[in-house]
């Protein structure tokens, strides 16, 4: 799949002057700034893409380079992206909407398919707590505007339970995974493949995944001057994530054993959370600009985000 982005959409869209030249050049792209910088983290269609060395070979031909920055989450990688670091990148759903309520100027290029049960609350295998009506006044671990921060909203509103009345606690995987053995919180809310880790290694228990609450989808960005100015390097990048995407969803043994090594979790409990999604990338719909824009809602109402944000302003125009 090949998505070709229209200049004139993403002008309209809000760029600035610099934007606006960039995007008229007719001549080549100055040879300086031919290299398309990406954002990877340790899991992902994007560190795949990494290790088969296909974009550089893909790219080559227009004359650009690739070079590659690993970020240890979402938020970190989007804050690469607003300080000019990287040019694309990947993350969940909640990461973009906090950086773009900050200001970053990025923009959705596409997404994966959603995989609501690639997440979940989980509670120690012995736990007394139940039910997500249970989490009441006790403490509960995630890391702050990740993607698993959404479907606490929403498996808390579902259960009745006011934001307020629970105590988060906001830690990153590794300091929320040893809080969580040691029982210094009372249930924790995390992303694959850190979810079926923590369940083959401790026996944790699924309170509730993202099944009916939420869609979790995983987004391609760029920022807005990459959008712009480099569409035709960016087509490429987009189709060569399509072919991987089309390779691991046939070779869920070989894209286990591959992750492995970078994610330090063995291959048979990545192979549980590879199960979990479907690679496949998609262009931005009018259904997904909305889903994102509940989240973005429900965050500001909770006082999580600033202010009120517009999804759409976010997302070039498709052509």
């Amino acid at each position: 799949m090949t998505l070709r982005f229209s200049r004139r959409g993403v002008l309209t869209a809000g760029l600035g002057a610099a934007g606006l030249a960039l995007a008229a050049a007719s001549g080549p792209v100055r040879a300086e700034t031919k290299t398309v910088r990406i954002g990877i983290q340790k899991y992902g269609t994007l560190i795949l893409l990494k290790g088969k060395g296909a974009l550089e070979k893909a790219l080559e031909p227009l004359g650009y380079s690739v070079s590659w920055t690993e970020f240890p989450a979402g938020p970190q990688l989007l804050e690469g992206l607003n300080v000019g670091a990287i040019d694309f990148g990947s993350t969940g759903e909640a990461p973009p909407i906090f950086a773009q309520a900050a200001g970053a100027p990025l923009f959705y290029v596409a997404h994966e398919p959603p995989a609501p049960r690639g997440e979940a609350i989980l509670v120690p295998k012995d736990s007394p707590i139940q039910s997500v009506s249970d989490l009441k006044g006790k403490k509960v671990a995630l890391n702050k505007g990740s993607n698993v921060h959404y479907l606490l909203v929403k498996a808390l509103e579902q259960a009745q339970v006011a934001y307020k009345d629970i105590e988060t606690k906001f830690l990153p995987p590794a300091d929320a995974r040893a809080a969580f053995e040691q029982g210094s919180v009372d249930a924790w809310v995390i992303w694959d493949p850190f979810q079926a880790a923590a369940e083959a290694a401790t026996g944790a228990r699924t309170l509730v995944n993202g099944e009916g609450l939420v869609a979790n989808h995983q987004f391609y960005l760029g920022t807005r001057d990459f959008v712009s100015a480099h569409a035709q390097a960016l087509d490429v990048v987009i189709a060569e994530i399509g072919k991987l995407d089309a390779w691991a969803n046939g070779n869920t043994d070989a894209v286990a054993d591959q992750l492995s090594a970078s994610v330090g979790i063995p291959a048979p409990v990545l192979k549980v959370a590879l199960e979990r999604q479907t690679f496949g990338v998609k262009p931005i719909s009018a259904e997904v600009v909305a889903q994102q824009q509940q989240i973005a809602d429900a965050f500001h109402k909770l006082g999580l985000i600033p202010k009120a944000i517009s999804i759409a302003e976010a997302v070039p125009k498709i052509t």
